[in-house]
């Protein structure tokens, strides 16, 4: 076969292929430009999750009728003022996006230069139809309509509109967020999904894009280091999330996806979060240009550094520096049942009305420091403490059961609890420790799935519903699944564009946290494809339901709840391992002991 020259109309379609896979790619080629042209404000419309419609308005410099001609060809831009590609500053460089779009789609650009008149041109999938004058304040409008609907090849292996739409929406969050000096607004189908104004500063801004809770419970970041300034926001240890989604990278206002930060970001969180947990960041990294390459992608979702170590290790200490600066902020909160255990005596005893108040931990034992004082004082320390403090309490309780004989029990007989966490027991070839929080979750989990078999988990219905309030995309994940879930236990309603109201959880779980469980049902819907059934991902839901219902680690077990876990992991399949792989109980045999003592 003879070497041919491709036809123009055929090369910009093969660009296509590559620069625009979606409409989210398309959108982020176009609010990219208009970030480029200077404006203070952009307005995004969505119609159909984007592929029937995108729209791109913006009120930057705009262009005159040549520009335009000029930029619907290929290779043609303003952002490479000479040939110095290694110092380019805008997103956008390689003038590829407006023939490529408009190569697979009905493509109007109209614009108009300050001081001039407006102008306009059409261009249906790759042939010119229609210019002409234009009336439209000063900036640039585009609008792409009907995306590969001549190339139904390309166009069936889009996705559903839902997924399409969240695409989009979250290109324009993560160019908002690099950006605060912008308004950003989204319209889809007609509706407002998204308002953020110009003038914010970061840390509010990306709160606003992201979760409300984020300026509470984060920090900033300001780390310099020969020459690479690293800022943003890292929330707390505390303030994680179920999956990796979270985490916005930005490599001189560009955000990117690369594995280098992404490792860097987990090392600085690798001794305070559980490995299936992960942290909420927003990274922006200032990189001299001949520092970092950004032409490695036709996208330009990718960069390389010319240090990549000098990157990671910035990330990783000025991550650690604020996390440290933040003191006792980023420590994990102690879990709600531990603290309970502080007044559960008054709870079952209530005082009378207007009897004392009993005194805090804190005061007790400031109260004890003062004892030797007090000595040699008529009265004594303990009757001046008896007109502020509650006289001892006590209650009868049964006898307890004799403790089995370790003989009977492969994981024996519990004589005890470790840092709140480990079960110590006895059995007949040695000690074990069991990890409470782990055991119990693989428990629940089995629990689950043998209720989901014989016809569904059975609910118990909240006395309030709770309200959570989650972005849009999100909300649609969980309402398109509401079926599904209401199997598992879970009762689900939509409440307005960016709420779900949950009636009812899993009896299995108990009561506990219900907006952490749903906020990470909502992730772990969003990190597999929308296709498979929640059936067929049953450990992913199921487990992440079980971990919210299971015995935190922390708490206070009796010595008969210790057993009874014990005596139902003896009967439970998988029950040597927990949801995420971890093993829940390992054996100290005889032998190994009496080495440690040097026995043997």
């Amino acid at each position: 076969m003879s070497i041919r020259r491709l036809p123009e109309h055929l090369v910009n379609r093969i660009a296509a292929g590559e620069v625009v896979e979606r409409p989210a790619s398309a959108l982020k080629e176009l609010v990219e430009n208009a970030v480029d042209s200077g404006a203070a404000r952009i307005t995004v419309r969505l119609g159909g999750g984007g592929i029937e419609l995108i729209e791109v308005t913006d009120d930057g410099c705009g262009m005159t009728p040549a520009e335009m001609a000029l930029a619907l060809e290929r290779h043609a831009t303003s952002k490479l003022p000479d040939d110095a590609i290694d110092a380019v500053t805008t997103l956008g460089f390689r003038g590829e996006a407006l023939p490529s779009i408009a190569s697979v789609s009905r493509f109007t650009v109209e614009s108009r230069p300050r001081g001039a008149d407006g102008w306009s041109r059409t261009v249906d999938n790759g042939e010119l139809v229609a210019e002409g004058p234009a009336a439209l304040p000063p900036g640039t409008r585009v609008r792409v309509e009907g995306l590969f609907e001549k190339v139904p090849a390309r166009r069936k292996f889009l996705r559903s509109t839902r997924s399409e739409y969240a695409a989009c929406l979250d290109v324009v969050k993560r160019l908002a967020m690099a950006r605060p000096e912008i308004g950003f607004s989204v319209e889809h189908d007609g509706r407002r999904v998204l308002s953020v104004q110009e003038g914010m500063d970061r840390i509010a801004r990306v709160a606003a894009l992201t979760d409300r809770d984020l300026a509470a419970n984060s920090v900033g970041i300001d780390f310099e280091r020969e020459g690479i300034v690293l800022g943003g926001v890292a929330g707390l240890p505390t303030f994680n999330r179920g999956v990796a989604d979270h985490q916005y990278l930005f490599v001189n206002g560009r955000p990117v996806k690369d594995r280098l930060l992404t490792g860097a970001v987990r090392g600085a969180y690798a001794e305070m979060l559980a490995r299936d947990r992960h942290p909420v960041v927003a990274l922006f990294l200032d990189v001299p240009p001949d520092q970092v390459d950004v032409n490695v992608h036709p996208a330009k979702t990718e960069v390389r550094f010319r240090d990549p170590q000098l990157a990671r290790g910035l990330i990783v200490s000025g991550l650690r520096r604020a996390l440290d600066g933040a003191g006792h902020r980023s420590v994990q909160r102690p879990d709600a049942a531990v603290m309970g255990l502080w007044t559960s005596e008054v709870d079952r005893h209530p005082r009378e009305s207007g009897g004392p108040s009993p005194a805090p931990a804190s005061l007790l034992d400031e109260q004890r420091s003062w004892a030797p004082a007090f000595a040699g004082v008529t009265g004594g320390v303990h009757d001046r403490r008896a007109s502020f403090i509650a006289p001892p309490q006590a209650r009868a309780e049964l006898a307890a059961e004799p403790v089995p004989a370790a003989i009977s029990y492969p994981l024996g007989v519990a004589r005890g609890q470790v840092a709140r966490t480990y079960i110590v027991a006895e059995a007949e070839d040695g000690l074990v420790l069991v990890d409470q929080h782990a055991a119990h979750e693989r428990l629940v989990l089995e629990r689950m799935r043998r209720a989901v078999s014989s016809g569904g988990v059975a609910s118990q219905a909240l006395l309030l519903p709770e309200v959570v309030e989650l972005d849009e995309p999100a909300c649609d994940r969980l309402e398109a699944r509401a079926g599904e879930l209401a199997e598992f236990g879970l009762e689900l309603e939509r409440f307005g564009p960016r709420a779900i109201l949950v009636r009812a959880t899993p009896a299995l779980l108990g009561k506990g946290d219900v907006i952490g469980l749903v906020t990470d049902i909502a992730d772990e819907l969003a990190a597999f494809d929308s296709a498979l059934s929640l059936k067929e991902k049953l450990d992913h839901v199921a487990a992440t339901m079980a971990c919210h219902g299971s015995v935190r680690a922390g708490r206070v077990l009796s010595v008969a709840e210790m057993n009874a876990l014990l005596r139902e992991m003896e009967v439970t399949p998988h029950s040597g391992q927990c949801n995420h792989g971890r093993p829940t109980w390992v054996k100290l045999a005889h032998g190994d002991i009496e080495k440690l003592f040097g026995r043997k």
